[in-house]
């Protein structure tokens, strides 16, 4: 995950990680120990998909996301950068 916006000159940070935390925490829980195949919008995971699927599901909560990648090897995956994107 990728997130862009202006440091804090105050704190130097661009975003506090308990703020990332709590809102892709949700959403890695409806994923964590379960079969993606069953989780509606991801009937065919595949790293593209699912990429499109966490966008959907994080960028409501998380102001300033710029991309998603998903690895599903050190060489192999894919980054999804929002709809209309190319």
């Amino acid at each position: 995950m990728t997130i862009d916006g202006e440091v804090d000159e105050h704190t130097g940070w661009l975003m506090d990680f308990a703020e990332i935390k709590a809102a892709v925490t949700p959403v890695i829980d409806r994923l964590d120990h379960y079969f993606l195949n069953e989780i509606p919008g991801l009937e065919n995971p595949t790293s593209e998909v699912l990429a499109m699927w966490l966008w959907e599901e994080i960028a409501p909560r998380l102001e300033g996301l710029v991309q998603i990648e998903v690895k599903e090897t050190c060489n192999a995956g894919c980054i999804y950068r929002g709809p209309g994107t190319s």
